[in-house]
């Protein structure tokens, strides 16, 4: 940029995180939803192209390698969210029916193998033409271990040291061949050069993996690295690995002081802050008025059976049976989130605390996001709302979860994005090809090129 010129305006960022049939708990029984969308693959072919249609950066699924389970019998049977594909599978059938949104795959360092994961990653990036990321997530759920032969769940400390180390090792793979190193020239024969092919040769605490990945590097040099805990080691690891973070708060105050938090610790790991992008999950229940907003609200929490409910409060409330508690007084008290819980109590405690909340009221808001921002509004309300977020350093942009789909990204593509872009706050055309180049972060280089490389 020449002296003189104006630095252009900062653009916010914004993911879909989609939930089969919507993040609110009783999404499925909406009439407006698919209540088979999570194996609905036509479902999520028009969610996609919907979320494309608004220029959205990405797309994203949350994902367990176990079945998700809270609750007793009853509260489980009225669940909605039990079958569901696998991420990257889905994906990959969604990159050839799109052209430009990027795609968030969850998978977990605790549990899968880091070269199988590597290649998957970088097929992906392949069939989406530089278009992958991978969610890198230690698995917090307990009662997956018995799917792997495993007695225990690894405590926290353990999981996330292991996840330093096996993301290094994927980066490491991913960097197995370099940029040209294939030449594929027909009149010599040669196809690629075996001296830029390098073996990684592991051997650490946790992980030894030799190599080399068996598929080159993409176009964006490996998948973008998304990280979506909150706790310390959480924020650990998304300032030593991450690019993007997705992340859960309730209040201006607290995003602000989680934002600099984590960008704070960056420069010890050697980055920059704008080297990872903060994306609070915002759920935006949306209406033409005010009062069409607060009437889609009513409906939905119309919809939650109170056993379905409890269960949303019993992670937070461990050995208590809340079936006894009075629905509509507060809790009879509010515990201290434990030692090594993730930091979704501390939001979920934070706000009983601070809004007097009743139990009722308290699981009819976490029914709505899972203690995620939910704002109830007008496109203009919900705009004012996150650009107060996005120019007061609390967020880079949003990972937007509708309450129910398809309805809810349909309203907000056709009714918010209009009105983010009219204040200049939003693209109005994709700036690139790659998901990289959208979300206006630098391509790696390989850790095998040549020194001038590595500083250009």
């Amino acid at each position: 940029m020449t002296q003189g010129q104006l630095q252009p305006k900062r653009k916010l960022r914004l993911g879909a995180f989609i939930m089969a049939t919507g993040h609110h708990i009783a999404a499925w029984r909406h009439p407006g939803a698919q209540a088979d969308a999570g194996v609905n693959i036509q479902h999520y072919i028009a969610l996609a192209q919907t979320a494309e249609r608004g220029l959205f950066d990405q797309v994203f699924v949350a994902d367990s390698p176990g079945i998700w389970h809270k609750g007793d019998k009853e509260s489980f049977s009225r669940q909605g969210r039990l079958s569901h594909f696998e991420p990257v599978t889905l994906w990959a059938a969604l990159a050839a029916v799109t052209k430009h949104i990027g795609f968030v795959a969850t998978a977990s360092t605790t549990y899968e193998d880091p070269y199988l994961l590597a290649r998957k990653f970088a097929s992906l990036d392949h069939i989406s033409q530089g278009r992958a990321a991978w969610n890198v997530v230690t698995t917090s759920a307990e009662n997956v271990h018995g799917n792997f032969g495993l007695e225990a769940h690894p405590d926290p400390a353990l999981r996330y040291e292991r996840a330093h180390e096996f993301v290094d090792v994927v980066k490491g793979l991913w960097d197995s061949f370099e940029d040209d190193a294939f030449s594929r020239d027909k009149a010599s024969g040669v196809y690629f050069d075996p001296d830029k092919l390098h073996t990684l040769n592991h051997i650490g605490k946790h992980l030894k993996v030799k190599g080399p990945l068996n598929i080159e590097r993409s176009v964006q040099g490996h998948p973008v690295i998304v990280q979506a805990g909150s706790s310390e080691d959480g924020k650990e690891l998304a300032a030593a690995t991450a690019e993007a973070i997705f992340t859960a708060w309730t209040s201006l105050a607290e995003a602000q002081a989680f934002y600099s938090d984590v960008k704070g610790r960056m420069a010890k790991f050697g980055r920059r802050p704008e080297q990872l992008l903060v994306l609070p999950g915002i759920s935006p229940v949306i209406g033409r008025t005010e009062a069409e907003a607060q009437a889609k609200w009513a409906e939905l929490q119309a919809l939650i059976h109170p056993s379905v409910g409890l269960a949303t409060l019993e992670p937070f409330w461990p050995g208590e049976d809340l079936s006894q508690w009075d629905l509509d007084a507060r809790p009879p008290y509010i515990p201290e989130p434990p030692k090594g819980i993730n930091s979704r109590a501390h939001v979920v405690l934070e706000l009983a605390r601070r809004e007097k909340y009743t139990v009722r009221q308290l699981y009819e808001y976490l029914a709505g996001a899972r203690g995620h921002w939910v704002v109830v509004g007008t496109p203009v309300q919900i705009a004012d709302r996150m650009q107060e977020w996005f120019e007061n350093g609390a967020a880079d942009g949003f990972n937007v979860m509708p309450p129910v789909l398809p309805a809810s990204l349909d309203d907000f593509v056709e009714l918010v994005v209009p009105e983010l872009q009219k204040r200049g706050l939003f693209r109005t055309a994709y700036e690139g090809n790659t998901l990289r180049e959208n979300l206006g972060l630098e391509r790696p280089v390989s850790r095998y090129a040549e020194p001038q490389a590595k500083a250009a």
